[in-house]
């Protein structure tokens, strides 16, 4: 009978070797062989009477190597069904060389396969822990500004004769020139578009009563500012951090003034933006606007703490892994085989992802969360709602029930949808057991923390 010994070879790395005799491979291998004698076409013998000799020598060799590692792989998942280590992934197997199998000499044969063995770890104290709950004050302004947004956005472009706004648009040509203006030869040129309040107010102020035909000669870095400078450069093809780039010189050759005429704020625009909702006064307007700037700020603020949380349980759960095993895997368990460089340029950002992947799932077994299928439903339900409410979906509703139906039955929306839902209750359950306290933050600065530390 085949066997399968264990021993350790590195840090939770263990070395299985899969034993197989001839008794557990030859008598399907000849069967093979029956099998293809009675159903090969080949020329010169009718079908079912083609030699056993003939078949071994044409397909032997191929059909021996099959057997045997369909009898070596029997045993190695008869053993880990068993045995049930805790593994990573599959196991790999270890060098062997198919030459040495002789189907005309058949014999016992060994085949060594490496194993990665899950690290054992403890979870960090939450009840010490303590978390800061950015929250973001939702003031008038922040609902005038978001008002305005919208006069804009559905508002109706005119074509001043003169500059005379810093709302204005300007068509322009950017060509790259010296100080005094002369063109560079094979310099930079680009037609763009361009709000005169992006510019630098001393700018403003100079193309104040500019016309359509007129130039300026401008210096980048003296013209624009901050996050402004770098979308400019990005523009024109330039390295957004480059300092010689941004001390370039541009003649500014006006084609083309815009002003775009704020819509009124009337019953009408009312509709336009929340229809069907009653709303008939600007109060009204800024009340349910208010309520939708404060959902969506809370919504970020809820991730931001969920950051903070997700990197304290990966800085704060110490666990080893079986680097060599893993990095092995990484080159040959994906669809696309890796070198063992890219493997390694890889490495660090799939540890944290097996990481947390332990870390949540965890979290999860120890403390029974789990996701209901009238859970699922629910929130597929109030997906497709939330959709269609947006076009009017009307008073008959009878179609939703099988809608939701036919939406449980694809695995793939199915499992995209429980994975949110049983994150979102994991994060929950961390909250619970943490300490937060409040800071008030501005908009600006809650989204400097999701640029700079996200994951």
């Amino acid at each position: 009978m085949a066997t399968v010994s264990r021993e350790n070879i590195g840090l939770l790395t263990d070395k299985l070797i899969v034993k197989v005799t001839k008794d557990e491979y030859l008598p399907s291998f000849e069967k093979k062989l029956k099998e293809y004698s009675k159903t090969a076409n080949i020329p010169g013998f009718r079908k079912g009477m083609v030699p056993v000799g003939m078949i071994k020598k044409m397909y032997g060799p191929s059909v021996f190597n099959d057997e045997v590692l369909k009898a070596v792989e029997k045993k190695l998942y008869t053993y880990l069904n068993e045995e049930k280590p805790d593994i990573f992934a599959q196991p790999l197997p270890l060098e062997k060389d198919l030459n040495n199998l002789d189907l005309n000499n058949p014999a016992d044969y060994d085949f060594g396969f490496e194993i990665g063995l899950k690290p054992s770890f403890e979870l960090p104290n939450f009840s010490k822990e303590s978390m800061v709950h950015h929250i973001v004050d939702v003031t008038d302004e922040m609902v005038s500004e978001e008002i305005s947004r919208m006069q804009i956005k559905g508002g109706k472009m005119t074509e001043p004769e003169q500059i005379d706004n810093e709302e204005n648009v300007l068509n322009v040509v950017f060509t790259e020139s010296d100080k005094s203006g002369n063109i560079i030869e094979n310099g930079i040129r680009k037609e763009n578009s361009v709000l005169l309040k992006y510019m630098t107010p001393k700018m403003q102020k100079e193309l104040m009563g500019k016309k359509a035909g007129d130039n300026v000669v401008f210096q980048l870095s003296k013209t624009f500012e901050g996050d402004k400078l770098e979308m400019m450069l990005q523009d024109l093809g330039l390295d957004k951090n480059d300092k010689d780039a941004a001390a370039k010189y541009f003649k500014l050759d006006i084609a083309k003034l815009g002003l775009i005429e704020k819509r009124e704020l009337n019953e009408e625009f009312f509709n336009e933006i929340y229809p069907g909702k009653g709303i008939t006064t600007e109060a009204d307007l800024r009340s349910t606007l208010k309520e939708e700037i404060e959902k969506y700020w809370a919504s970020q603020s809820r991730n931001q703490l969920h950051d903070q949380l997700y990197h304290f349980l990966l800085d704060s759960t110490k666990m080893e892994f079986p680097e060599s095993f893993l990095k092995r895997w990484l080159q040959s368990g994906g669809e696309k085989p890796k070198t063992a460089e890219e493997a390694e340029k890889e490495y660090p950002v799939f540890i944290n992802q097996l990481k947390w992947t332990l870390i949540s799932d965890k979290i999860i077994m120890d403390n029974k969360l789990e996701v209901s299928e009238e859970e699922l439903k629910s929130h597929m339900r109030n997906e497709v709602m939330g959709y269609f409410g947006q076009m009017g979906m009307g008073e008959d509703m009878s179609w939703l029930d099988s809608y939701i139906d036919r939406m449980m039955k694809d695995e793939k929306q199915v499992d995209a949808t429980y994975r949110r839902l049983i994150t979102e209750k994991l994060f929950a359950f961390i909250e619970k057991q943490i300490k937060t306290k409040e800071k008030k933050v501005t908009g600006d600065e809650l989204v400097a923390m999701q640029h700079n530390h996200h994951h």
